[in-house]
């Protein structure tokens, strides 16, 4: 094989690899799009549910975010004052 001939069917390889992937990328574009067309027009939209202004927090949420700022709290200054050392 001359050089000429091995250069054509390098490109000619090179083009049918691109042409394969820009079809492939393609074809992965246009069905995303498709999908996300379908998913919007089918699933119905979350109500956010009211939110009940008059209650506030509850006891056991705000005994249980104590506890973990306590947790938290603890671990920082161990961390701490075992970086000291």
């Amino acid at each position: 094989m001359q050089g000429s001939e091995l250069l054509q069917e390098g490109l000619a390889l090179m083009g049918l690899g691109m042409g394969f992937v820009f079809v492939f990328l393609t074809i992965l574009v246009i069905s995303v799009t498709l999908m996300s067309k379908l998913i919007d027009r089918y699933q119905p939209v979350p109500v956010a549910a009211p939110a009940d202004r008059k209650s506030g927090k509850t006891p056991a949420k705000h005994g249980q975010n104590d506890e973990v700022v306590a947790v938290i709290s603890a671990a920082v200054h161990r961390y701490r004052s075992s970086r000291r050392q």
